[in-house]
């Protein structure tokens, strides 16, 4: 190390050091052996046992994640124009891989921009943020002014900054839930929370003050275009539609009549009037409907209505401890969706948790597939868009599972 050390040293295990140098960014609170800053959210130094540097990040009192680090750079100062760099990396990132679909992307993916604790949706002129580390939390008023600023220099107006401060996991970090919008001096906002985007040339109304996350899933765009193909003349049901975002663009690949479907009322609501908004709603039916209730009742018909079943359920499982019970549910599901469709039928289904790795989904459509005594050709396996980019060695960054198959 070449530059004197200024920030508190943190000690860590074996296994720390051995998880560091892999490039994995976590310490947990069982593995640092001495050490402990003055002021909780502040940066630190990690070392290992024999007192070599291994990187620096933030310190979380609270949470079971301890220190994220920043980066294992023994010179870099962590100044505002450290973040500066980071941030417009990730935006040049963006522009180049998403292209014309960069109206409306994720910005910034924590841990894979090396922005930990820090999630950035761009939903064409407004930025949802959530922020879900305290040492980021503490610099989040520069991390804002430089998102402005980074846009400003591109020519990309930012209308204003949403905060989307409202998940359970800052209670981790010991911060406070709220939502609104960043308030910046010289800087108006909209007055409203409802926006408009449009995704593979299909328009959808964002909520980004009450919608799930940030206001809309947009990890799944591609995968969306990849059943649009699939879809030509076929007769859809699209489950947990939620936002009708798989459904519509299945009317929009040419399909001959999609039905929507989801548990919750508003969000079929959402649907209807998302594909009113496309003009598209004579050509879809939308089922307010327990999935789990509807596919073996669907069974029981003499033909199968549909000869495309989409399945994109929320994550079952957001911990170890409930995996077991997630599988059996994903098994339920896709095995009624298997007997449900012909021979010849086109099969779409995702898993969006990190706690279901693919090993382990694979394992369970094979399990569905034998025991509804059909075979499953596959087409296609995809995971999230490039905006949410994977770090293969932070497993956390790989979570979207998504598989097209044809039942024969």
């Amino acid at each position: 190390m070449s530059a004197e050390r200024r920030f508190p040293k943190i000690t860590v295990t074996k296994k720390a050091e051995y998880s560091i140098k892999k490039g994995h960014p976590w310490v947990y609170d069982a593995e640092i052996t001495s050490g402990a800053p003055n002021e909780n959210g502040e940066l630190c130094d990690v070392y290992s046992s024999k007192d070599s540097y291994l990187g620096t990040g933030f310190w979380s009192e609270k949470s079971k994640i301890r220190i994220r680090l920043l980066s294992s750079n023994a010179n870099e100062r962590f100044e505002r124009s450290f973040f500066e760099r980071r941030i417009k990396y990730a935006v040049d990132y963006r522009r180049a891989v998403m292209g014309n679909d960069f109206s409306s992307c994720r910005i910034i993916f924590g841990e894979a921009d090396g922005m930990p604790g820090l999630t950035v949706d761009k939903f064409s002129d407004i930025l949802v943020v959530q922020v879900l580390s305290l040492g980021m939390d503490k610099i989040k008023n520069m991390i804002f002014d430089i998102l402005f600023e980074t846009f400003d220099a591109i020519g990309e107006k930012i209308s204003g900054i949403y905060e989307r401060e409202d998940v359970a996991i800052r209670e981790l970090e010991g911060l406070p839930l709220f939502k609104g919008w960043y308030e910046k001096e010289g800087r108006p906002h909209p007055e409203s929370t409802i926006t408009e985007i449009c995704e593979n040339g299909v328009k959808y109304t964002v909520d980004v003050e009450n919608g799930q996350k940030t206001g809309f899933f947009l990890d799944q765009k591609y995968n969306r275009l990849a059943v649009a193909k699939l879809a030509k003349g076929k007769r859809v049901l699209d489950c947990f539609t939620h936002t009708g975002s798989f459904a519509m663009n299945a009317v929009m690949g040419g399909a001959a009549r999609v039905t929507a479907v989801d548990v919750s009322q508003s969000a079929v609501d959402m649907a209807r009037a998302n594909a009113r908004l496309n003009g598209i709603e004579d050509k879809m039916d939308f089922v307010c409907a327990d999935v789990f209730d509807l596919l073996p009742e669907l069974e029981k018909g003499k033909n199968s209505p549909y000869d495309f079943i989409i399945l994109d359920p929320p994550a079952f499982t957001k911990s170890r401890k409930t995996a077991s019970s997630a599988y059996r549910g994903y098994k339920e599901i896709n095995y009624r969706a298997m007997k449900l469709l012909p021979r010849g039928g086109f099969f779409a289904t995702c898993s969006c948790s990190h706690f279901m790795p693919s090993e382990d989904f694979v394992k369970m459509l094979k399990e569905a597939a034998r025991d509804a005594n059909v075979e499953l050709k596959q087409i296609e396996a995809r995971t999230q868009g490039p905006d949410h980019p994977i770090l293969l060695n932070v497993p956390e960054t790989d979570y979207l599972k998504f598989y097209l198959f044809q039942v024969v």
